[in-house]
């Protein structure tokens, strides 16, 4: 059995209990097509090297709405990390990314601060 075969297994087995497995920054690193291909991955996480330079680079931009549309040809959402503003957030969600990280969101919070950013947050949704 290779490793990825053993590393296939066990993440099925991981995913059999509930529990979603994630590639984090997707796009650097060791990141290989061929793991997208071979392992049971439930969503992309793209790294904000991508994100960040989008605005101002096209080529940028095309990777990271190719990136989305190949996690979703594959039955994955994807996530974008490092989304700092408006203008990001709004390019990301017409390449159809499901999922956002980054202070455009919010900054880092104590657990005693999540429930009234929450109530914020759906105030905000709800007025538009």
């Amino acid at each position: 059995m290779t490793d990825r075969e053993r590393a296939r297994d066990i993440l099925t087995q991981l995913r059999e209990t509930g529990i979603r497995i994630a590639v984090d920054d997707f796009g650097t690193g060791y990141s290989s097509l061929a793991y997208l291909r071979d392992l049971p991955i439930d969503e992309l996480k793209l790294d904000r090297s991508f994100i960040f330079p989008m605005a101002d680079d096209a080529r940028a931009a095309a990777l990271v709405s190719s990136i989305i549309d190949l996690a979703h040809s594959l039955g994955m959402s994807a996530v974008a990390e490092g989304v700092e503003d408006a203008v990001a957030y709004d390019e990301l969600v017409r390449y159809g990314c499901e999922q956002a990280q980054g202070f455009h969101l919010s900054r880092p919070l104590p657990v005693a601060e999540l429930d009234a950013w929450l109530v914020r947050r759906r105030a905000a949704v709800a007025t538009g």
